[in-house]
């Protein structure tokens, strides 16, 4: 089964069932996720693990209501997002926040099958290229290419258009190629399909 699928299957047996089975598999199956997402903007893992558990305990709260969230996914990011903003705005010294001028903390890691066919010093390199990406750039690198986010959810996420984000992904991956001298094929002239 897809994890989409499986997410929205254990949404429904939490709402419709107050199960507390299918709302533990919600939290280890986005846990991880959620975290590395909170922690890379924060840059602190007790903060990230605090709003993580808040960020469970109001979809425990509102899981009467779950039926009603079309992409429980995005749902929860935004909420991680917003906790995460919130405490950088309460807790520093300079309370106006953005995307932008949040310092990301890269949370890629390289530890799955993949990473045995990237030789040690080019996995070095592409992380140096990664960490080197202006903020609102990286995190949508890291939801799209580490998280596994479409687009559309990246975009509701971070409140931006669905063009920003393949225009930041395009950058990231060009600067990442230049960065490390990797070779990548040309980008066709693709067009994004209209939006509603």
């Amino acid at each position: 089964m897809e994890k989409r699928e499986l997410i929205a299957q254990l949404q429904r047996k939490v709402a419709l069932c107050d199960d507390m089975t299918a709302y533990r598999g919600l939290y280890d199956l986005l846990h991880q996720e959620l975290f590395l997402f909170s922690y890379s903007i924060i840059k602190s893992r007790e903060v990230a693990e605090e709003i993580v558990s808040d960020v469970f305990i109001k979809l425990w709260r509102i899981r009467n209501e779950l039926l009603a969230i079309g992409n429980l996914t995005v749902f929860l990011y935004t909420i991680a997002k917003n906790l995460s903003i919130n405490h950088i705005t309460r807790n520093y010294k300079y309370p106006k926040v953005s995307l932008d001028s949040i310092e990301v903390e890269n949370v890629a890691n390289f530890d799955n099958g993949e990473e045995l066919f990237i030789t040690a010093e080019l996995a070095r390199r592409i992380q140096k290229a990664i960490d080197t990406l202006p903020p609102q750039c990286k995190i949508i690198f890291q939801l799209v290419r580490e998280s596994g986010l479409k687009h559309k959810e990246v975009a509701a996420i971070l409140n931006i258009s669905e063009l920003t984000v393949r225009n930041q992904l395009v950058i990231a991956v060009k600067k990442i190629a230049a960065s490390a001298q990797l070779s990548i094929p040309p980008v066709r002239n693709r067009t994004l399909p209209p939006t509603a």
